[in-house]
């Protein structure tokens, strides 16, 4: 009985225990499982997390982006715009002027007549005479004028000095009638032409204030050529530049006046200089 008694108490001890042991190897078994989908969990919601802050991050630098470029390309637009406009109102501003200019030129022009003269011409007898109008020449600037007026007393200057080729040379001599020396030939061309006094010697011609100095490649006609030939002062002999490269003299005692060529080699040797007489505020 006793054994019965104790094979029935293990029984039921058994009977138990047996629906609780599973129990807590189960709990057990399941906490890391657990722990580990919680883990999972805030990974995946951490990992959302960044995501979106990445995605956010990109969001808003895609909008800086997207709105530095359209302010840069509002501010072109409106360079452009601003630059086409200034061009239009430069284009408008000269356009308005020229047609101003032109406006003013028509006006003058129709202000200011046509100055007309007759031309009568010579009539027969017993016919009147016929004369028509014609345009009255324009008058001449004062530049053409001055340049007139100085070709005329060059022209006057070589015709008195063309007219004493052939004359002997006399020293001191200052007429056609007795002859000339170098310096006495100048003073007789140009005495009568210019407003200063004009000198005795060569020298004094090659230091006279009135004079403005040339040089040798720009000489014109009626241009005082000097040379230096005796060793006295500066200049000792003078002639009158004639162009192409020639020019009149008196030479000396024993020769007669006449025309040189500067090219010479005993005249290139001994060349000093030149001297413009004859200007447009020269001449009288």
């Amino acid at each position: 009985m006793a054994r019965i008694t104790k094979i029935s108490i293990t029984l039921c001890a058994l009977l138990f225990t047996l629906p609780y042991t599973p129990l807590t190897q189960a709990s057990e078994h399941a906490r890391p499982v657990a722990a580990h989908k919680a883990h999972v969990v805030k990974s995946t919601t951490k990992s959302t997390e960044k995501s979106s802050k990445s995605k956010d991050k990109t969001t808003t630098a895609s909008k800086k982006t997207n709105t530095t470029s359209k302010t840069t390309s509002k501010k072109k637009e409106t360079t452009a715009s601003t630059s086409k406009t200034a061009k239009n109102s430069s284009s408008a501003k000269t356009k308005n002027l020229a047609s101003k200019d032109r406006k003013k030129s028509s006006q003058l022009a129709k202000v200011q007549p046509v100055a007309l003269t007759e031309k009568c011409s010579k009539p027969r007898k017993g016919y009147k005479t016929h004369c028509v109008k014609v345009k009255a020449e324009q008058p001449t600037t004062i530049a053409a004028a001055h340049k007139v007026r100085v070709q005329k007393a060059q022209k006057t200057a070589m015709n008195k000095l063309m007219g004493q080729i052939g004359k002997p040379y006399r020293w001191g001599g200052t007429s056609p009638r007795t002859g000339f020396d170098c310096s006495g030939l100048v003073y007789y061309a140009y005495k009568d032409l210019v407003k200063f006094r004009i000198p005795r010697t060569a020298n004094e011609m090659y230091h006279l204030r009135d004079a403005s100095s040339v040089d040798r490649g720009e000489l014109e006609t009626g241009d005082l050529v000097f040379f230096r030939t005796q060793g006295r002062g500066t200049a000792d002999h003078v002639g009158v530049y004639v162009g192409n490269g020639k020019f009149i003299q008196s030479p000396r005692s024993g020769r007669d006046i006449q025309i040189t060529s500067l090219s010479e080699d005993y005249w290139q040797r001994h060349y000093v200089g030149a001297k413009r007489v004859m200007t447009s505020k020269t001449i009288r």
